[in-house]
């Protein structure tokens, strides 16, 4: 495969974690990416290591400016964009009564609003080309919220939602759309990615207070292999359909399998009182 014919990846937070082991995996295979994070300087080896193939850019999601002008570089040098990965974000902790209002909508301008809005500019070339494939780093907690990460795990369910109507719009233009819901994996994500406001209220201590002062306690011990887990997001797009959903890790996967069914069995349940809400038949 000549270099200009090999698959083009944007993937946004690459300075560490999934988003720099995908990027390594992408080029290992000879295929080019942009690597984007913050600080440009976190990502430059990225760049040097294939200057032909790599393309390293600084870029707070944030910034809608930034987005426009990272994006249209992108696809000046490599001509297109054929696989968006919207990792960057991250964690907040904290019980609901004790959330931050700022720390809430930080994290709602990084996991969501800077999400759609790198999407929104990707979607114009993909679209016109009739192809493309987004991937949206989602998480076990955009289906289960647990205690202490309400927040977190409503950007999460955002991120779903948004995703289901996006697939929607795209599938007749050949653009592919897939949440990667990763459970617990062995990346520095408690230590750099994970903001908390500390449980004072007694109330919480036993909910929320005890599952915040656990997620550090575990960090480099959890089963997940972000190597693995890059290999088996580039095996996905190189499927002819991909599924919708790719939830990442036993752990992860038998959770959000349990709360699903136990979701569809309590709605099931309710039959009688949902149908009763109709206007009676004639």
């Amino acid at each position: 495969m000549a270099p200009e014919d090999t698959p083009v990846w944007f993937i946004t937070g690459c300075s560490t974690g999934f988003g720099r082991d995908l990027a390594r995996a992408v080029l290992a295979r000879g295929w080019r990416v942009i690597a984007t994070a913050r600080d440009r300087d976190r990502v430059a080896d990225l760049a040097e290591s294939a200057p032909d193939r790599a393309l390293a850019m600084a870029l707070d999601v944030t910034i809608g400016n930034e987005i426009s002008a990272v994006v249209a570089t992108a696809e000046e040098k490599f001509g297109r964009i054929d696989v968006l990965v919207n990792n960057a974000g991250y964690g907040y902790q904290a019980s609901i009564e004790e959330g931050d209002d700022h720390e809430i909508r930080a994290q709602f301008e990084a996991n969501v609003f800077g999400l759609f809005a790198l999407t929104r500019a990707v979607l114009p070339g993909m679209r016109i080309r009739r192809s493309g494939h987004i991937l949206n780093i989602s998480s076990v907690a955009g289906f289960v919220g647990y205690p202490g990460s309400g927040y977190y795990a409503a950007s999460k369910h955002a991120v779903e939602g948004f995703s289901d109507a996006l697939a929607a719009e795209t599938a007749p233009l050949g653009i592919r759309v897939t949440c990667v819901e990763p459970g617990p994996f062995r990346t520095d994500w408690a230590g750099r990615s994970l903001r908390q406001t500390p449980n004072h209220i007694v109330d919480y201590a036993d909910t929320a207070g005890a599952r915040m002062a656990t997620t550090a306690g575990y960090s480099g011990t959890q089963a997940g292999d972000p190597v693995r887990a890059a290999d088996a997001m580039i095996a996905l797009t190189e499927r002819p359909t991909p599924p919708r959903h790719l939830v990442l890790g036993r752990w992860g996967h038998d959770a959000v399998v349990k709360s699903l069914k136990q979701r569809l069995a309590e709605i099931e349940g309710a039959r009688d009182i949902a149908l009763a809400t109709d206007f009676p038949e004639d």
